[in-house]
């Protein structure tokens, strides 16, 4: 089984080092690449306004903001959900920057940019030239926007998520086919096809089955039906 976090942020702004803050954390859970319905979800009070630049991003204000926990209430909680599974995020180092900013803050250990897988990396490698936003991906994908009125943490982690699901290879990842040498599927011993214990009792009725022996025996030898009776007989 493998895990992994899809990980997303909205923020006051691009630098955490000018007193930018971390307002919106969404992580959705994966298991063998496909959500597992186990999400994280948090609006965060940074402690400061939220510029109108921003607001027109993500349409969060400071108004709505106010009575929610610090990033300090919810650290912990966070970090047990996230665990020690990669992260896969869309741009990582900003993302990684700005929760890095908000665990320091908290005196935690910051997250290693060794754990991120960065669908931006992923797309850059596999499509060559065309852009990278999470927009222009998607709908290269053919993956709904229609939800995407304003950018929101969660809503960018799922299609983060089925972005990276395409550019794994699609829903064809989830046959888990192994070719052997002459093209097929290899199958464990315990997916091998069996016998049935007891045979289906025919649905063909004894006129149906009449009928059909005629038909058999004006082929000839040369019918399919036919091929090793006679070395039978």
């Amino acid at each position: 089984m493998i895990r992994e976090i899809v990980f997303d942020t909205e923020t006051t702004g691009f630098d955490p080092n000018t007193g930018d803050r971390v307002i919106e954390l969404g992580c959705v859970e994966l298991i063998d690449h496909i959500p597992s319905g186990n999400d994280f979800h948090a609006y965060l009070n940074p402690e400061r306004d939220v510029p109108e630049a921003s607001q027109k991003v993500h349409g969060l204000t400071g108004e709505f903001l106010a009575d929610k926990p610090l990033f300090s209430a919810i650290a912990d909680d966070f970090l047990a959900f996230i665990a020690d599974s990669p992260l896969v995020i869309h741009n990582a180092g900003f993302d990684i920057k700005f929760i890095n900013a908000e665990l320091a803050r908290c005196n935690k250990a910051p997250i290693p940019m060794s754990r991120a897988i960065d669908t931006i990396e992923i797309a850059k490698a596999k499509l060559p030239g065309v852009r990278y936003s999470l927009d222009e991906l998607c709908k290269r994908f053919s993956i709904d926007l229609s939800a995407r009125t304003k950018h929101g943490a969660l809503l960018d982690a799922e299609l983060t998520a089925r972005l990276y699901l395409e550019l794994l290879g699609g829903r064809q990842t989830r046959l888990e086919l192994a070719p052997n040498g002459d093209g097929g599927a290899v199958l464990g011993d315990s997916e091998a096809a069996r016998p049935r214990p007891t045979p289906l009792a025919s649905r063909i009725s004894a006129a149906e089955a009449e009928a059909h022996a005629g038909f058999v025996g004006e082929l000839g030898e040369d019918a399919v039906w036919n091929w090793g009776k006679a070395a039978s007989e």
